[in-house]
């Protein structure tokens, strides 16, 4: 079974939204987690609406931060676009996603992000 890590800033938004994907369509092949450089302590709201649009309760993910994976070897590592502000972690592959962080967009906008990182996770599938 594959580990994918999924790392954005806050843990609140992109990062969380690609750890759902990747465990609905990985499912029985991956292991998937997410966590943030600076997590924020919450899931946003807008998230939580997004993927139960989807029919995903993201309601019962939590907010981690990234020393809850330190030394903890993964097979990807995929930072959702904070660049430096991410610590490296132990990763067989790495790729950085440039997404914006939808925290303050509308909800149209925000669902454009949730396609795309769905898109973006179901690619990355693929390539496993």
């Amino acid at each position: 079974m594959k580990k994918l890590l999924f790392v954005c800033v806050e843990n609140s938004n992109r990062s969380q939204m690609a750890e759902a994907f990747a465990r609905i369509h990985g499912e029985g092949r991956i292991e998937a987690s997410s966590a943030g450089s600076r997590p924020s302590g919450r899931i946003n709201p807008k998230a939580i609406a997004a993927m139960g649009e989807l029919g995903y309760d993201l309601s019962s993910h939590a907010s981690k931060g990234l020393a809850d994976f330190d030394g903890q070897p993964v097979d990807v590592a995929i930072t959702m676009g904070c660049g430096d502000e991410c610590p490296l972690v132990l990763a067989g592959r790495r790729e950085d996603w440039k997404i914006p962080d939808p925290r303050d967009m509308t909800a149209d906008e925000f669902r454009g992000v949730r396609d795309l990182i769905e898109s973006k996770v179901k690619d990355l599938l693929a390539s496993l």
